[in-house]
């Protein structure tokens, strides 16, 4: 492939700057500004060279060396470390790229390492999802995905619809065996409903991984004045929103984030919900109910001026969510029982914090299990999920087997497209495209 060429460090001044090149032609290209062979060696080397263009110096740099069998993109590869000016670094990509290199696109170098099979599609994922950890329980499961465990856990249910479906393949081959039929319906029946039930649990790791990537939407649902903006800063610890006496202080929604138990939590504090004549103040209530249908989980806030009729239409509006009723305030009176109990003008929330995360109903071992947790992971295993219950219900109303193998075989199509074994251009163009420029 071509040479592509892309600084792998921030574009900021820093004491140093790293340039990476990879593709057919690199090291000739480095041997030219170096004015000395580079990647002859066959062997990852360090050199020291003084790199010219056009009969000016642009920089004293290292380059590190990796030939195509030591490279992590399958390729020739060529590192620049330079002095960390970025007048100087453009200088040199701009030297590479008028002899024949190109820019990378995003997350080039990464898909360029899984087209070369130096890495398997749900490995690549995790680089980006390596980079983008925002707490150190993310970063753990990103790590366990790149040394290969998320495939290493799934790839054996794969095995296991392809056997299955060898299985039917040999009874329908041999029709005049019915005792071979009869196994082919048993096997069906018995290893489909084991390999749903060990899907089942990675769907659900898979699910509480997504938690610990993504993080968790909770918004803080109330009438006006009840704490929500107090709250908001409590948990936060720091005065984020405007806390004052008057109803409708909040207009619009202000966000903040924490981490509860290494789970990131994005709080949403919404405006009071109330009628109210006032535009502002009527945009900033619809932007509440926006916010409620992408939230995870609903704090419900009451106090002890909360009528039931309030309660049930904050029920109401969060309905098909999971919601924590909470009682502000408990510095003025006491919590009903049914309640979790804070007072957010004291900063007393800590009981709060381990209720939203008994909320979320995540186990230790899901948090810590090898997963497959991103979107595109996720609809897939879903996906193979229904088709083995389709095949399932096949066997149970006695369908032939060849009706019953159709479901296994969508199975199995999704179990390869989910480890890129059937990849599309379209496909890598998307997953690859959510990666920075230089990964």
């Amino acid at each position: 492939m071509e040479p592509i060429i892309a600084l792998a460090t921030p574009p900021l001044k820093s004491a140093l700057a790293l340039i990476r090149v990879s593709g057919d032609g690199c090291f000739e290209i480095a041997s030219e500004l170096a004015g000395k062979p580079v990647g002859l060696s066959g062997q990852r080397e360090l050199l020291h060279a003084k790199l010219s263009y056009d009969g000016k110096q642009l920089d004293d740099v290292m380059l590190l060396v990796y030939p195509k069998s030591k490279s992590m993109t399958g390729e020739e590869v060529v590192e620049v470390s330079c002095h960390g000016s970025m007048l100087i670094a453009n200088q040199i990509i701009d030297a590479f790229i008028a002899l024949g290199a190109r820019y990378a696109k995003r997350g080039e170098f990464t898909m360029r390492s899984y087209l070369n099979g130096k890495m398997g599609l749900v490995e690549a994922e995790s680089v980006n999802d390596l980079i983008n950890a925002p707490t150190e329980l993310a970063k753990d499961l990103a790590l366990k995905s790149l040394n290969g465990e998320a495939s290493q856990r799934f790839a054996p249910i794969k095995d296991r619809i392809s056997a299955l479906l060898a299985t039917i393949e040999t009874s329908i081959d041999f029709p005049e065996y019915k005792d071979t039929a009869d196994l082919a319906v048993s096997s069906v029946l018995c290893e489909s409903r084991k390999i749903k039930e060990d899907l089942s649990s990675l769907i659900k790791d898979s699910e509480d991984g997504r938690y610990v990537k993504e993080g968790v939407k909770v918004a803080i649902l109330g009438e006006p004045n009840v704490g929500k903006s107090s709250l908001l800063n409590a948990l936060l610890g720091e005065q984020k929103a405007i806390v004052t006496p008057i109803p409708g202080t909040t207009r619009d929604v202000v966000e903040g984030e924490l981490s509860i138990h290494g789970i990131p939590i994005k709080l949403l504090d919404t405006a009071g919900l109330r009628e109210s004549d006032d535009e502002v103040e009527k945009i900033g209530i619809r932007k509440s109910v926006e916010a409620v249908e992408e939230c995870d989980l609903a704090i419900l806030l009451i106090d002890q001026d909360t009528t039931e009729e309030q309660i049930e239409s904050l029920k109401r509006l969060s309905s098909g969510k999971k919601t924590l009723l909470v009682y502000n305030k408990t510095d003025i009176s006491k919590a009903p029982e049914n309640c979790v109990g804070i007072s957010a003008k004291e900063g007393d929330v800590n009981a709060l914090k381990e209720a939203i995360f008994s909320c979320l109903s995540l186990s230790p071992a899901s948090l810590s299990a090898a997963s497959l947790s991103s979107k595109r992971q996720l609809s897939l295993l879903k996906r193979i999920d229904n088709d083995l219950s389709s095949a399932i219900e096949g066997a149970e109303s006695e369908q032939t087997l060849d009706l019953v193998s159709i479901p296994l075989m969508d199975a199995y199509n999704a179990c390869r497209e989910l480890l890129g074994l059937d990849p599309t251009l379209d496909l890598q163009d998307e997953i690859f495209s959510r990666f920075c420029v230089g990964k």
